[in-house]
Parts: structure tokens; sequence; C-alpha cells
């Protein structure tokens, strides 16, 4: 049965009331409504208005084409992305995406710094697993509108920051980043080059990669993004950076984006991982060490800025990791200082 489109679905309201999620970054607009007695929470974003788009360089509104391919049916029972319907209104830049979800906010990760609970992160890193597991092999079916690894590289590519931070206002997401990139240079040269280099040339890293195995990536395993409901099952929200890559690469993104939160150490993370891979049918054997390795020098192409703000010793620890990356893989991306 085809869906209702969300302007139908929300026409019968009986409570609407605009919203703002504490742990949001992006420019859209939000409510929550009471809709034949059950609580939904409505999401609108734009090209024009969202920056999370035009960094990622979304202007076709990627949830949407993965939505109606059908895409989000096929994940795993054990994780509930709560999208109830989408639907675009207009066209171009000004085309509005309305995504209409089950209100699940009291399930959420609580924002903070605080650890979250072990059984929580174990599911959500096997939930992860089980997620690559269940579109191994997968390619765009789109032709080309998904997320495209390069992308994900030049996320928060200077230049881009540079022209956010011109415009009235710039959202403070963009603030922090363009101080990150300015300071990164003197905290860590080598993560500096790194991303400098990558953003020039981004096939250093999206050719080897091509060269291991692909699967579907959500794209943002953040805690401002997760939660688990009262049976275990892991609830995955905002959909924005959905395409075909390295599994490693969404791991990573968890790594890096929650490493304040976890309750136990990136090593035994990446273990635990790399068991759930298998334990789900993948064969690890031969891809896992080099993809982890690009995917770990990748990932601070994208967030090294973040690391910058952070303590000594986790700006050192991804360094000295990535360091170690490049020099297995035989990666020289150094560039020359006079």
């Amino acid at each position: 049965m085809t869906p209702k489109p969300v302007s139908e679905l929300i026409a019968g309201a009986s409570f609407r009331a605009p919203a703002r999620p504490s742990d949001g970054k992006s420019t859209s607009t939000f409510e929550r409504l009471n809709i034949n007695g059950q609580r939904y929470f409505l999401k609108r974003n734009s090209p024009s208005t969202d920056w999370l788009m035009r960094a990622m360089g979304d202007h076709v509104h990627r949830p949407y084409i993965v939505w109606q391919a059908g895409i989000m049916d096929r994940v795993p029972n054990c994780i509930d992305h709560t999208v109830v319907a989408m639907e675009v209104e207009g066209t171009g830049e000004e085309a509005v995406l309305s995504t209409l979800m089950r209100d699940v906010g009291e399930h959420f990760i609580p924002e903070g710094g605080a650890v979250v609970g072990k059984d929580k992160h174990e599911r959500f890193v096997d939930h992860l697993a089980q997620l690559c597991a269940e579109f191994w092999d997968f390619e765009d079916p789109t032709g080309g509108l998904l997320t495209s690894m390069a992308e994900r590289l030049r996320f928060f590519e200077a230049s881009f920051v540079a022209r956010e931070m011109a415009i009235d206002q710039p959202p403070g997401t963009i603030v922090v980043a363009d101080a990150g990139w300015r300071a990164l240079p003197e905290r860590s040269p080598l993560l500096h080059d790194l991303a400098v280099t990558v953003w020039e040339q981004p096939e250093l890293l999206t050719r080897p990669l091509a060269d291991t195995p692909w699967t579907f990536l959500q794209g943002d395993w953040k805690m401002g993004n997760l939660g688990m409901h009262p049976g275990g099952r892991t609830i995955l929200v905002d959909w924005a950076y959905p395409g075909a890559g390295p599994p490693c690469w969404d791991f990573c993104w968890y790594l890096a984006l929650n490493q304040a939160r976890l309750p136990e150490s990136k090593e035994a993370t990446i273990a635990r991982f790399r068991g759930d891979l298998e334990r789900h049918g993948i064969d690890t054997g031969e891809w896992f060490d080099t993809q982890l390795d690009l995917c770990m020098a990748g990932i601070m192409v994208t967030f090294a800025w973040e690391k910058a703000h952070d303590s000594d010793s986790e700006l050192r620890w991804w360094e000295n990791r990535v360091a170690e990356a490049l020099s297995r893989q035989g990666l020289n991306l150094a560039r020359s200082r006079s």
C-alpha cells in the first residue's frame, strides 16, 4: 500500500508546536505533532536553508531518494529509522523535504558527555555490523545521486567553511570548525597536511578504498542520532548522508565523534566491530586492516578540526594511528614546507 503523503497526514494533527533538538546541528525546522493520539516529529529542510546539505553536496534530497527506493525498508529489524512518510515540495534549491517520524525522544541517548552504558555501546556496534552485513556489496542504484566518498572526505573542507563563515550569523558548528582548521597546523602538522592533500586529490584515498568491500552507509552514527528501545532495538535517525562506501567509514565516524562517551577503549571497540562483522557472516581476513587504515586517515580529513579542540591525548592517538596507517599502506601524503 502506498503511504499517504506527509501533507495529508499532518492535516489531521490535533496538536502542532515548534521544536528544536538540543543536539541538532542543522538549520532545518522541526515540529512536534499529535495525530490520532500518536506523537510524531516533523523535520523540514532544503538546500537553500540547510548548510549540512550544502556541505555534503546534496541538491536532490538524498534521504527521500533512499526512502523512495525502498532502501530504508531493507534495514535489519534491530534498527528503527522511525520514518513514517517523506514528501518533497517545490523544485531546485528551494525544494523542501518534509520527513514525518514517530516521536521516540524519550529513548534517545541523553545529550552531554556522560559515558553510555556498555550494553548500549555493544548493541550499537553490533547493529552497525548487522546493517553492513545486510547491504554487503551494495552499489548506488540511482546512477550517482547518493553521497560519494569524495563528498564525505570534503564534508568540512576549509574553503567551504570559509564561504559559510562569510554569511551573516554562520552556524555554530561552522565557527568551531573554522577555529579548529586554523589551530590544526600548529597542533598537528601531519593531520593538517593530510587534510589539505586529500581535499585536492581525494582519489588518493577513494581509489584504494574502492578495492575493498563496500556496503550501504547511513552516514551519521553519532550519539545525537542514536537511541535504544526498551527491548534493545537501536534507534537511528537523520539519514542525511546515505550512499555506498566502506563499512569501516561509518565505524570510524562512530569512533571519532563519540570518543568521550565510549565505555571501552578505541582498540577494544575496533576488535568488537571486527568480531561482530565475523559473527554476521563477513570474512574480514583479507581486507579489514587495509580498509580500517584508509578510513582512519579519511575520517581525519573530515574531522581533524574537531580533534584540534580536543585533549592532547586524544589528538595524539589519532595522529599516531594515522601516521602508522599511512606508513603501512605506503602512502606519503605529506606536503613540502618552506
